[in-house]
Order: C-alpha cells, then structure tokens, then sequence
C-alpha cells in the first residue's frame, strides 16, 4: 500500500480540483468530481447523486472560495481512500465559515471520485 504522502497526493490533486470549481463557481466541474452515487452532506439536507452536488453549489454566492487542509489521510484500500480536513470558505459579504470535512474517494477506470462528502460545523 503506498505511504501517507501518495495518499495526501490522491487528495490534493481530487482537491485541488474541488476547490478551483468552488472558486470559480462553477457547479458542475464540481459535480463532475464525484460518483454517480455520492453521498453528499453539505451544511444543509444531504443528497445522493451529482445533480444534488451541482443544485447544491450552484446556489452558493458568487465570490465564494476554499482554504482547505488536510488532518489526516488513510488509505483504506487499493481504491479507496479517506480525507479529514478543515476548510474555510470566505465570502464577499460576510465572515468565513470553517468547517470540518470528511471525504471518501474511490478509484474509478480513469480517475479517483468523492462517493461521500460530509461536512461539519467547528464549535
């Protein structure tokens, strides 16, 4: 199994992905980064399925950005992996909201997808 820093490599590369769509609000690159059959909780009701990753993030404002960083990683298996992190999203028009976030991705034919994103609110 590789190390901790192919695990984190995995993760930023998935990452870096999430954080340039939320940067740019752009809803469904997003979207595109997950299974087909992800779980998705963000700070309101979950949803299954792409279409609720993309309704989800298209509703957020415009001038929205990610600050992430990784905790901890884990590989859990040859596909699979896990990532535990903090990130702040800032705002134009009011104070940045920090969250915990937990993400599982899986390895699929071409590329590693989140099949669950689950969020929580610091204190």
């Amino acid at each position: 199994m590789p190390d901790t820093t192919d695990i984190e490599a995995i993760l930023h590369d998935v990452l870096d992905r999430w954080k340039a769509g939320v940067d740019n609000h752009e809803p469904e690159r997003i979207a595109s980064l997950f299974t087909e059959d992800a779980i998705f909780q963000g700070l309101r009701p979950y949803s299954v399925g792409r279409r609720g990753v993309a309704d989800y993030y298209a509703s957020q404002p415009a001038g929205l950005s990610a600050a992430y960083r990784i905790l901890e990683s884990r590989r859990l298996s040859e596909d699979t992996a896990l990532g535990y992190l903090t990130v702040d999203f800032s705002f134009t028009d009011r104070p940045t909201v920090s969250i915990n976030l937990l993400v599982l991705l899986k390895r699929s034919d071409a590329d590693w997808l989140i099949s669950h994103y689950q969020v929580s609110r610091l204190g």
